[in-house]
């Protein structure tokens, strides 16, 4: 995980799974304090081959990542006359406060053996009272909010609203996470996450997607602690309507110049309180495997429109379709707060979107690397062929964040040769087709030859190509 996170340009990465007795046993093993609530590689897991360095003065010391405690818990419980499938986040500040909820678990009847993510019964609302009342700084974040079968929003057993799901603590859900079928601006189209953090995150234990989405901080420090302010800050109403309001000018002149880095973006708020989210990245919403409604198996597939027109029923099999993320979206949220972005390019072609609303901070949308390559190089992403280029080139650049967002598309063009350089343009302008995905089909991303595409994000107005910056 270290290693991975290295050449993905990831700095904090979730261990993962604590609530399993021998996977908590395998992170105790392997970490030690790297700096109030988070950990890093013990000094000779990083580096068996050299004597221990108890002063950590091994050459990749700064570069390994730091870990965070979370995992991921699934809830099975009936609610109002429903069987509801859950899946939340659960943020522990130590070893201390895991291992107590791990108990408190296990005398609540809970079955934590049986795998990594457990299947519980106690609801979403009995979790989050049990971890507060054990440790008032950990956190409950919902996550895939949007996923049919096991999101807070889903359309097959999740709610219709935070309050619903909760209750009275509803107040403390601080933030959800957008899952990748869905993006912020879906989000923010829901009006009890005005004032939510609207998080990303990916998959820790599968290498090759790390970083597939990311949420993107600026702290004070390194610590349990600021991220959690970071997150928390938004709902308790601390952000300086003035610096707020002022952020998409702040940002114009950190990041236009060719050579803006992801490090001067994140030092673009300094006018704001510490701790807070500056940017997040995204999958393409339409890749993920619920964007759109549809049954796999008798390969339909239909968007929100198509839905309002023909029904939910499928045409072949007559049963009810498998409702997407986009549609349900269009059920929950405020047609009134849809169409917020403001959609701008910075000078290294890179489109940024900005909420009008100024409610929530600005994301950007990204395909893996290694998809890119595969399709370049018309091969898979386990191809050796596309995993050399992939390790040559964050070699070279020092990660695939720094590819696909900071180095300039010369510079990449001279490792890769022009198609390879042509198509991370063409991701970073946003002029790419992706068949949505649906049913638990993933999307299927077409960077080049588009023809016969189902769907094609639009060129960039006018006022884009003049080159406004973000």
């Amino acid at each position: 995980m270290a290693e991975w996170g290295r050449k993905k340009g990831i700095d904090i990465l979730s261990t993962g799974d604590w609530t399993h007795p021998l996977w908590l046993r395998e992170i105790r093993s392997q970490l030690q304090e790297g700096g109030e609530g988070l950990y890093k590689l013990k000094s000779e897991i990083r580096n068996p081959k050299s004597e221990t360095n108890s002063n950590d003065q091994n050459s990749n010391v700064q570069k390994d990542p730091l870990f965070l405690l979370s995992t991921e818990i699934a809830s099975i419980y009936k609610q109002g006359e429903k069987v509801r499938r859950i899946h939340n986040l659960i943020f522990a500040p130590s070893f201390e406060t895991a291992e107590k909820i791990n108990k408190e678990l296990t005398g609540k009847g809970c079955n934590l053996h049986s795998d990594g993510r457990p299947i519980i019964g106690l609801s979403s609302k009995d979790l989050l009272e049990t971890i507060l009342s054990l440790d008032d700084r950990a956190m409950l974040i919902p996550c895939h909010v949007w996923t049919p079968h096991f999101g807070i929003y889903g359309s097959a057993s999740g709610f219709d609203s935070l309050e619903e799901a909760f209750g009275e603590f509803a107040q403390y859900i601080y933030g959800i996470e957008t899952g990748l079928s869905s993006d912020p601006e879906m989000n923010w189209q829901m009006q009890e996450l005005k004032n939510r953090s609207i998080l990303s995150f990916s998959d820790a234990h599968s290498p090759a997607k790390m970083g597939r989405e990311a949420t993107v901080f600026e702290l004070e420090k390194l610590s349990y602690e600021n991220i959690r302010r970071a997150i928390v800050r938004t709902i308790e109403g601390r952000k300086s309507k003035v610096g707020v309001e002022d952020r998409e000018s702040k940002i114009d002149k950190k990041i236009n110049p060719p050579t803006s880095t992801l490090k001067e973006l994140s030092s673009t708020f300094h006018h704001l309180p510490s701790n807070r989210i500056i940017y997040t990245i995204e999958f393409y919403p339409e890749e993920g495997k619920y964007h759109f409604s549809g049954h796999r198996n008798c390969k339909v597939v239909f968007g929100p429109e198509e839905i309002q027109e023909r029904g939910s029923l499928c045409p072949v099999c007559k049963r009810q379709l498998t409702e997407g993320v986009l549609y349900r979206v269009s059920q929950l949220g405020d047609k009134s707060l849809a169409g917020r972005p403001d959609n701008k390019m910075n000078s290294n072609n890179i489109k940024w979107y900005i909420d009008k609303a100024k409610n929530h901070p600005p994301y950007v949308k990204l395909v893996p690397l290694l998809e890119i390559l595969a399709e370049g190089l018309k091969s898979s992403v386990s191809s050796q062929k596309a995993k050399a280029m992939f390790d040559g080139l964050c070699e070279e650049f020092g990660s695939e964040i720094d590819v696909l967002l900071k180095t300039p598309i010369t510079e990449i063009q001279k490792i890769t040769g022009l198609k390879i350089a042509e198509g991370i343009e063409r991701v970073r302008k946003g002029t790419i087709v992706i068949d949505p995905g649906y049913d638990g089909e993933y999307g299927k991303v077409k960077i080049w030859n588009h023809d016969g595409s189902r769907i094609e994000n639009k060129q960039e107005d006018e006022k884009m190509q003049m080159g406004l910056g973000f």
